[in-house]
């Protein structure tokens, strides 16, 4: 007995030197578990600042991904597909099965007023010794299952949170829960998936006996904003991460997403229809588009492409659905430009490309977008009742990431994840709101201030007639999980990505894509719609 005592006595001291975290059945070393009775222990266990914790199992093939939300009353357009495969990390066409996995579901509070729902899925067989993190999407405040089943079907332990809040509830919804909530607002802004990420990792280790080997964390839009976040702030937790068209800085970002609305109201005459959008992008294909382009409808040299819509002036009696108005001629060329800071002159960031005007129809529509209007009024001034139309130019977005104590605005220093052989992927869309060249500019001044472990550790893919992350007309589904897992065991950076368009769940067009500067340019034999057919070249070369 007294023996007995003295071994329960040493368990506890272990116990609580890991913070909780050491789970009591994992005295054996690399156990592999064979069935699901370790993993419901799993759910028995005390983990710091975390409650209603479960743990069961999920049989192969049995899980079924939820619908998808829609706004009240909405339904879905013709064509919809709720899970398109540009936004599937593992560059899935459709879908893939589950394995039998263990799945754990508790919610995080760092702080009484937190609430971060997580998840961690650990495949019951296969496991491929690596720990994946999944981003968010948009305000988050749900949970990104898709592509935690992506992860999951490549054996990948993975794990995703709310970002800390719930979009189900009632002022809850985008960014209204941060409204009073400064403690909210710090979960936001990184430390839920900082806490996910380390509670997760130590679930990995005592269901497998053993460590991740590797650690991978992807995301897109928000989902890439949170990934350089992770990347600066906590740069020991991943080794290869993906940022797909992160927002940096958000409070520039959200900015010059209120800017064309915000011109409306200064000269209404501007007003422009969707239709009309869709022709002066069909203009832009004409002006700029090799003859490739214009076939399968997108401009696939947009580097360069000096399209300017004054030449869609309308002249005498001509169709107003053919021309623009010089109203509308200004409104565009200032949404190009992007806001300016009027004191300085500055742009406070880039508007989109050409080529990417049927983005621009939910920001012309005369309604505010509310995605970017919340950050202002709810997370930079805390006051509800706050316009656009109160938007200085000339300090309002500087004061809004001065009030979020800059937590959205992640600087092109990235030398300790760097130095450590940490690998960052960044990837945008040439369709998309979100113009390629801010994120070039970024990336060139990463690879000015960190160096050698740039040269070594960072790339960024531009990609021709993709939109948001995905969709569009180019080819945007490729794996990011492949290409950084061979990078981060290789160490030899991509040069040349395959990407893909996907119709219907079937592949019916392929393209590269290139590590910039480089650019896929056409062969002169070959399938148009294979990516074997190009060649990555320097941008000014004229093959």
């Amino acid at each position: 007995m007294h023996r007995s005592r003295q071994i329960a006595a040493v368990k506890a001291m272990l116990i609580s030197l890991l913070g909780g975290f050491v789970l009591l059945w994992c005295g054996v070393a690399n156990a592999v578990p064979t069935s699901g009775r370790q993993c419901v222990q799993l759910g028995r266990q005390v983990i710091p600042g975390a409650t209603a914790f479960r743990a069961y199992v999920v049989k192969a093939g049995a899980y079924r991904l939820p619908a998808p939300a829609l706004p009240p009353g909405a339904t879905p357009p013709p064509g919809y597909n709720p899970y398109p495969s540009g936004m599937n990390l593992a560059g899935q066409a459709s879908p893939a099965a589950n394995p039998e996995f263990c799945r754990l579901e508790f919610t995080l509070k760092p702080s009484a007023d937190s609430r971060i729902r997580t998840e961690v899925w650990l495949p019951m067989k296969g496991w491929n010794g690596k720990f994946l993190g999944v981003g968010n999407f948009g305000w988050g405040g749900d949970l990104q299952y898709p592509n935690m089943l992506a992860g999951l079907s490549q054996g990948y332990a993975v794990a995703t949170n709310d970002a800390g809040h719930d979009n189900g509830i009632a002022g809850e919804a985008n960014g209204e829960f941060l409204l009073g909530h400064p403690q909210k607002l710090l979960d936001y802004g990184g430390r839920a998936n900082h806490l996910m990420t380390l509670r997760a990792k130590v679930l990995v280790r005592g269901f497998y006996g053993r460590g991740a080997s590797k650690a991978y964390f992807v995301g897109c839009s928000l989902g890439g904003l949170q990934a350089l976040i992770e990347a600066q702030r906590y740069p020991t937790d991943y080794d290869a991460i993906v940022a797909g068209a992160p927002p940096n800085p958000l409070a520039g970002f959200n900015a010059a997403q209120l800017w064309p609305g915000w011109l409306l109201t200064q000269d209404p005459r501007g007003s422009i229809s969707r239709d009309q959008l869709n022709m002066v992008k069909a203009a832009v294909i004409r002006a700029c588009a090799s003859p490739i382009g214009q076939q399968q409808g997108f401009v696939d040299l947009p580097e360069r492409c000096r399209f300017d819509p004054s030449a869609l002036t309308c002249t005498g009696s001509q169709d107003a659905s053919t021309c623009l108005t010089e109203p509308q001629v200004k409104l565009l060329q200032a949404i190009y430009q992007g806001p300016r800071n009027p004191r300085s002159g500055s742009v406070i960031f880039p508007g989109p490309a050409p080529g990417a005007e049927d983005q621009l129809g939910i920001f012309v529509s005369g309604k505010v977008f509310t995605n970017a209007l919340d950050f202002f009024r709810y997370a930079a001034f805390q006051d509800a009742g706050w316009t656009p139309d109160r938007l200085d130019w000339s300090r309002d977005v500087e004061a809004a990431d001065a009030r979020t104590g800059r937590m959205f605005t992640v600087s092109p220093d990235l030398g300790p994840f760097l130095k450590r052989g940490g690998k960052l992927l960044l990837y945008v869309g040439w369709g998309d709101f979100h113009n390629p060249n801010e994120l070039a500019d970024y990336y060139r001044l990463l690879r000015r201030n960190n160096g050698r472990a740039a040269d070594a550790g960072v790339r960024l893919f531009t990609m021709p007639g993709v939109n948001h992350c995905g969709g569009g007309q180019g080819c945007d589904t490729f794996s990011k999980l492949a290409v950084i897992d061979d990078w981060a065991r290789t160490g030899a950076a991509p040069v040349r990505i395959a990407t893909m368009r996907v119709e219907g769940g079937k592949i019916v067009r392929t393209r590269p894509i290139c590590a910039y500067p480089l650019v896929a340019r056409y062969k002169g034999a070959g399938d148009t719609a294979d990516q074997r057919s190009f060649d990555c070249v320097d941008a000014g070369s004229k093959r």
